[in-house]
């Protein structure tokens, strides 16, 4: 006989993996110093202009 799941535990266990995840990635973002995101939004620039600086034009 197959086993009985119950379709309401199932779904707020899918829904609370997702909100973990999400809170997650909301640590990550919105945990951070000024000084953290000052230097991320630096180095972030200077990856664009290195890649951009190395483009050639056809």
């Amino acid at each position: 006989m197959a086993d009985l799941i119950n379709l309401n535990r199932a779904r707020k266990a899918k829904a609370k993996t997702a909100n973990s995840a999400q809170a997650a990635q909301n640590r990550v973002r919105f945990g951070q110093t000024k000084a953290q995101k000052e230097t991320l939004r630096l180095e972030q620039a200077r990856a664009t202009r290195a890649i951009d600086g190395a483009k050639q034009e056809n």
